[in-house]
């Protein structure tokens, strides 16, 4: 079962950016699809974005335009940069592989 790993979470403002990362186990051409949830207190776990193998990507209505999801092959990872984050993006964000591999979570936090 592949190991996943986040980072890059935190502290931001309204407006301003963050780039999470997920580092795979195993190599990412082995992933047929992988993706970024996110659970914000008292609600359901929800789709982000996903990335598939073949490099097609998919994103919620609510992030549209505002965050790209993308991979680095060489290093097994998989990136959500986050722009024009906003205090209702404020979350839990877990990474995902194949729907049933997940990360251990990492915590977004957008507020003045």
């Amino acid at each position: 079962q592949v190991q996943l790993v986040e980072s890059g979470g935190g502290l931001v403002q309204p407006g301003g950016s963050l780039r999470l990362s997920c580092a795979t186990s195993q190599s990412i051409f082995d992933i047929y699809l992988m993706g970024w949830y996110r659970q914000a207190p008292d609600k359901q776990r929800e789709l982000v974005a996903t990335i598939s193998k073949g490099g097609t990507t998919s994103y919620a209505d609510s992030v549209k335009g505002r965050f790209t999801i993308f991979r680095n092959n060489a290093w097994d990872t998989i990136y959500l940069q986050m722009n024009s984050l906003k205090p209702e993006d404020t979350a839990v964000y877990y990474c995902n592989a194949n729907y049933s591999c997940w990360g251990q979570g990492i915590q977004v936090t957008v507020s003045s």
